[in-house]
């Protein structure tokens, strides 16, 4: 015998007490997100603002020294109706927008990791940014970044904004 969501009219086995696609329960209730854990929404919200590039210059920037190596990490857990909607798309194409999601808040709490770091330097900017992806244990996804904080000189006139600066070591 089967079910259908009351929410988005997607029809399931009797043996599935949610909704695949939209988590929807078979008695109508819809679950609510995960709260975030409180150390993010404190230490990212707002957010920190600090020029970053994956170049190893800012243009129109002089860079007038590096600071140290800065590093951003951020694992992110497994959710077991996601990852069956993840593994349905997959059989029948498509994008899946769910670890789509789940790699864009990654990396942003890395990026924001990594700036807060830079910060505590003393830096002006991150330059050189590096962003890498590794699963753990098959079920937990990484996002680690990680850059070169620097201090810059004050801004260019923009007649002289022609090539990039290299620090000085």
């Amino acid at each position: 015998m089967s079910w259908t969501c009351p929410n988005c009219s997607e029809v399931h086995e009797a043996q599935f007490d949610s909704c695949w696609k939209c988590g929807t329960e078979q008695n109508g209730r819809r679950p609510e997100p995960p709260p975030q854990p409180s150390e993010y929404t404190e230490a990212y919200s707002p957010k920190i603002e600090l020029p970053c590039s994956t170049t190893p210059y800012l243009p129109g920037r002089v860079i007038d020294s590096v600071v140290g190596l800065v590093f951003g990490e951020a694992i992110m857990g497994a959710n077991i109706i996601r990852d069956f909607a993840a593994s349905v798309t997959d059989i029948v194409g498509g994008r899946s927008g769910a670890y789509e999601n789940n790699l864009r808040n990654g990396r942003s709490i890395a990026m924001q990791e990594m700036i807060v770091e830079a910060k505590k330097l003393g830096a002006d900017a991150v330059v050189g940014v590096d962003v890498d992806y590794e699963t753990i244990g098959g079920s937990m996804l990484m996002v680690g970044l990680s850059g070169t904080a620097v201090k810059l000189v004050s801004e260019l006139p923009i007649e002289s904004n022609k090539s990039p600066a290299t620090p000085k070591i």
